[in-house]
């Protein structure tokens, strides 16, 4: 079969980078970031049920600075994809989809994503030293 006359499928050398494919591929890693730390939840439960030697292990390694900032990640990327998941309810009913809705919804996105990221930092720091 002869493809010298067949047109090339579109690919990202073609399309202009927008908000929206940023945004897709944002919530897909964040959803990734949300199984590891999901992970991460089940090693810091099995090692309180293991003891306080197992658990003393777990507390050093979530609280210490990489450890924190890991966390702080997983917490933003928790905001982040629960407003995009309301966002994406929003088109599921058809809500939504003009050019200007989008990108304001979009932004929208990251600034209450950031927004309850900073509010649930100072609230962690505030009521005792951290998370």
């Amino acid at each position: 079969m002869a493809t010298e006359n067949r047109p090339l499928s579109p690919h990202l050398g073609i399309y202009r980078w927008q908000i929206t494919m940023t945004m897709s591929i944002v919530h897909r890693a964040t959803g990734i970031w949300l199984s590891l730390g999901a992970l991460a939840l089940v090693y810091w439960l099995i090692a309180a049920a293991l003891g306080p030697d197992a658990y003393a292990t777990a507390q050093l390694l979530f609280g210490s600075w990489i450890g924190q900032m890991l966390l702080w990640v997983w917490v933003f990327c928790l905001f982040y994809h629960l407003c995009n998941g309301v966002r994406h309810l929003f088109w599921d009913a058809g809500l939504g989809f003009e050019i200007k809705t989008l990108y304001v919804s979009g932004y929208t996105v990251w600034v209450i994503a950031t927004a309850l990221t900073i509010l649930a930092i100072v609230l962690a720091y505030a009521s005792g030293g951290g998370p």
